[in-house]
């Protein structure tokens, strides 16, 4: 029996499922995306964290209790609370954080471990994922913007208030100064040089000036362009994802199983290629019965964070170098976390 067979109907609906499955939640993160630029002025996203740094990064790990997302539907709405004026290091954690902890996969991961001590996997899963999200938001609070995001999102900050992935910390300086005027002259942009406190005042004016009808016509105009725009990353996913997910045998996986590390491996490479949803991930999980407990762990907490659709979708935000560098590293961390727990989970 051949390792590799493609079939049409196979493919077609495993890639209608997919997409099925992320587009609601695609389209209600976009929705919310879009009413946060209506609606949210920029110094109110300030004054929602704490002035603590690691506080800050803290509480945006545990912000999907209150607003759970799947993580086809977060990117747009980070992109879109970034332009707003939260920190990176704040939107990135809650991006790794929200689509693991929150009660919606809390519930779906108890029902799909029924039998398998679901208590201790669930709650390690919300540990893990609050943990790596924290660490992850601690480290990138220490790299400059313009080594992350892409020259789209440099460009948009022009307009906006000048931020650094640090909570709590403002450009005093112009708008083009330093990293910002190197990246901005690269795209051949120009922008007229205004301190940020000025643009933050300047954009306040006009959600103040819109009325109330105006701004629910705006918000639905953004949420249609990141819907369209984040669709198109979706599909490329979503496809290559299929690819894998019917063509490949998985008993090919199944003689992996019985090394911790070569499981480990074999699942988070499993979860990179099939994207699967956060809120369904467990149920897949589950069925690898012979796998060890870690090496599902690992399935659920790197395959939210990052797999294939979702390495399309970061390009929104960030660059191509530090996706590409932070999805080594998250496999890495994840990895070598879920090994050290083998101790605890026999």
């Amino acid at each position: 029996m051949s390792w590799f067979t493609f079939n049409l109907q196979d493919f077609s609906i495993s890639f209608l499922s997919i997409l099925f499955e992320g587009v609601p939640f695609m389209f209600i993160g976009t929705l919310l995306s879009g009413f946060i630029d209506a609606f949210v002025p920029s110094e109110k996203m300030e004054k929602i964290l704490p002035r603590n740094p690691v506080a800050a990064i803290a509480l945006s790990g545990v912000l999907g209790v209150v607003f759970p997302m799947c993580e086809c539907g977060v990117v747009p709405v980070i992109r879109r609370l970034i332009r707003k004026g939260l920190p990176v290091s704040c939107a990135l954690t809650y991006l790794l954080a929200a689509p693991i902890v929150n009660p919606i996969v809390a519930l779906s991961t108890f029902a799909a471990f029924r039998g398998q001590h679901p208590a201790m996997v669930t709650s390690m899963r919300l540990i893990m994922g609050f943990g790596v999200a924290l660490v992850c938001g601690m480290i990138v609070r220490r790299i400059p913007l313009n080594q992350m995001l892409n020259r789209q999102m440099v460009a948009s900050l022009q307009k906006r208030p000048a931020l650094s992935s640090s909570p709590r910390r403002r450009m005093r300086e112009p708008v083009l100064a330093g990293a910002y005027a190197g990246v901005a002259s690269e795209a051949n942009i120009v922008f007229p040089i205004l301190p940020a406190e000025e643009i933050v005042h300047l954009h306040d004016e006009v959600h103040a000036e819109k009325h109330f009808g105006a701004k629910i016509v705006g918000a639905i105009r953004c949420a249609a362009f990141d819907f369209l725009d984040v669709g198109f990353y979706l599909i490329i996913g979503a496809a290559i994802a299929s690819v894998f997910n019917t063509a490949v045998h998985r008993e090919v996986l199944l003689p992996l199983a019985s090394n911790h590390l070569f499981a480990t491996i074999a699942m988070m490479v499993l979860a990179l290629l099939l994207s699967l949803c956060s809120t369904s991930d467990a149920f897949i999980a589950a069925n690898f019965l012979v796998f060890p407990v870690t090496a599902k762990l690992a399935f659920m907490v790197f395959g939210p964070m990052m797999d294939m659709k979702l390495l399309f979708m970061y390009g929104l935000v960030f660059k191509k170098r530090f996706t590409l560098s932070f999805a080594a590293g998250l496999f890495v961390f994840i990895g070598l976390l879920s090994l050290a727990l083998i101790p605890f989970l026999r």
